[in-house]
């Protein structure tokens, strides 16, 4: 269902050189373009995004999305996480306080554009504050800390967000689990007031930074899709996703 959307929905992709795991991943070459052209390339096909741009901290990643006619922010370099260079870009790009901004994790070539539409849908409803997505998880990989997994009410209404296997089946039956996918859409009023927190203890503890917004009585909307993707924390995760291209 292509439901409309009356606000103006920009998707930003952050895209950040200096990564641990792998230093210039956004650069990281996959079929002769860089990654963060390729998770562009498919953000633009989600119809419920007037606009789409990288915002960067880097002038070699910056320099790249010129030269490739893709849309490019520059942000500042001290930023602790993806939300706050969203949030920077966001200001930049002049989207106001009842526009839809919603986070694209510029590690995901193979991302899907319905999974974007999922998210932003739901802001048909004024009051929608922020989405996120999860998808079904098999309970042999739920004790993978790795996977964050996510409780949420019959209505959608995010309860909790943990590393740990949630809900706990405590008589020995078996539990339905769901495991959160990182991507997000805010309502821009919702992003400022995320910015402006402190880090609560609960993330703190966790380091799941979405807890803040529970912490402090910002609903999060649980939307259930089936996709997935593929996200590039490391060389060998490319090697995956240049092999899954071939396949395309």
């Amino acid at each position: 269902m292509n439901l409309f959307i009356p606000v103006e929905c920009c998707g930003v992709i952050p895209a950040r050189y200096a990564s641990t795991r792998f230093p210039g991943k956004p650069l990281a070459e996959i079929q002769g373009k860089p990654m963060f052209w390729h998770v562009y390339t498919r953000a633009r096909q989600c119809p419920h995004l007037q606009q789409v741009v990288v915002a960067t901290d880097d002038e070699r990643i910056f320099s790249a999305a010129k030269a490739l006619d893709v849309p490019v922010v520059m942000t500042r370099d001290d930023h602790e996480s993806g939300t706050d260079r969203v949030h920077e870009a966001a200001d930049r790009i002049g989207i106001n306080e009842n526009g839809v901004v919603v986070n694209i994790q510029g590690d995901e070539p193979l991302l899907d554009p319905d999974m974007l539409s999922a998210l932003i849908r739901p802001f048909a409803d004024p009051e929608m504050a922020v989405t996120t997505l999860v998808h079904p998880l098999a309970p042999e990989l739920a004790q993978n800390t790795d996977r964050v997994k996510a409780a949420f009410a019959p209505d959608g209404r995010a309860l909790y967000f943990s590393r740990a296997p949630i809900p706990h089946p405590r008589n020995a039956q078996t539990a339905d689990y769901f495991c959160h996918i990182g991507l997000y859409g805010f309502r821009k009023s919702a992003l400022d007031q995320f910015v402006g927190l402190p880090a609560g203890r609960l993330e703190q503890i966790e380091k799941l930074e979405q807890l803040r917004l529970l912490e402090n009585g910002i609903p999060i909307h649980v939307e259930i899709t089936h996709g997935k993707s593929l996200s590039v924390d490391s060389p060998g995760d490319l090697e995956k996703v240049i092999a899954k291209f071939k396949q395309l």
